[in-house]
């Protein structure tokens, strides 16, 4: 029999490695890393925050029983986990273009990604690419990369969304770019 205590139902511990510094300042978490420095606010009152030196313990002040409130205590456990990620690694996400009827140009210029030629338009369309997130062109692809997954996803469905097809039969036009990977952690 053991003689190590298990930790209270509402409290998790997600592991900080080493390299990565978490501090508290108020309601809002800062992650610094060797890739970036992420910020987060916490809002609830129902969360308690402890940064420690290679773990960060999360406690809920609410009765942990209660199935939305260990869904709310998982759902930080990840946000923090996520901000851990991209300090660390990064994410990335991508998304291939399809173009069936013209022959569509990709070209990241300016902070924005430029799609000339679809569907024989003349004048290109584009979709900003947010403060934060680097955008490539490879092949028929684009490749996404940040530290932080939220801005990755939205610079995803902004791009997504820019090719979006109106008036024309989405059976048989189904050009535009389309997300076939989830902003993920990047690979070492």
């Amino acid at each position: 029999m053991s003689t190590e205590s298990a930790p209270p139902l509402g409290t998790l511990f997600v592991p900080v490695p080493e390299g990565v510094k978490v501090s508290l300042s108020g309601r809002k978490v800062v992650v610094k890393g060797p890739h970036a420095t992420l910020s987060r606010d916490f809002p609830s009152e129902a969360l308690e925050l402890k940064p420690g030196a290679n773990q960060v313990v999360l406690t809920l002040r609410l009765p942990p029983e209660r199935k939305k409130a260990k869904a709310l205590l998982h759902t930080w456990e990840r946000h923090l986990g996520n901000l851990i990620s991209g300090v660390t690694k990064g994410f990335e996400a991508k998304l291939k273009s399809v173009a069936a009827h013209f022959p569509m140009k990709l070209s990241v210029k300016e902070g924005r990604l430029l799609i000339e030629n679809f569907l024989g338009e003349k004048h290109p369309r584009s979709a900003a690419i947010l403060v934060g997130v680097e955008a490539s062109v490879e092949g028929e692809f684009v490749v996404l990369r940040g530290p932080d997954i939220e801005l990755v996803g939205q610079c995803a469905a902004t791009i997504e969304r820019a090719t979006r097809i109106r008036d024309y039969d989405p059976r048989v036009f189904q050009d535009g770019i389309y997300l076939v990977e989830r902003a993920h952690p990047k690979e070492a």
